[in-house]
């Protein structure tokens, strides 16, 4: 009889533990809500700016750019007047939304948050 048991890696790599290769990204400061803001929805870096308290313009920037190159944003350009540039999460960003729903489901139930980004209260259950 084979055995499908659990083995625990000597060493969480994140080139051959899948656990750690996702925490490198969700991990990364300010990454999960980025996700989770752009899960409703394109959004201009003004608003990403303003729903990130406390971001700086340079470390979104940044942030946003990793995103990109990591495949999970996507940056879009219009050719208007001002110029206007748009951000949405990709196909492999939105994979990630699970995660980022966990994460609220988890900060709700357990760590006491009962309101959600937008200041509407949630109702929990009371243990």
């Amino acid at each position: 009889m084979i055995s499908m048991g659990r083995t625990m890696n000597s060493v969480h790599d994140s080139a051959t533990c899948g656990v750690a290769a996702c925490a490198e990204i969700i991990g990364a400061k300010w990454t999960a809500l980025l996700v989770h803001d752009l899960s409703e929805g394109s959004r201009r870096f003004s608003e990403l700016e303003h729903s990130c308290c406390g971001i700086s313009p340079r470390t979104l920037a940044e942030r946003l750019r990793e995103l990109e190159q990591q495949g999970i944003v996507e940056r879009h350009s219009y050719a208007e007047s001002p110029p206007r540039v748009e951000y949405t999460l990709t196909p492999k960003g939105e994979a990630l939304l699970p995660i980022t729903a966990a994460m609220r489901e988890f900060g709700h139930e357990w760590l006491g948050c009962d309101h959600d980004h937008h200041g509407a209260s949630v109702t929990t259950a009371s243990h």
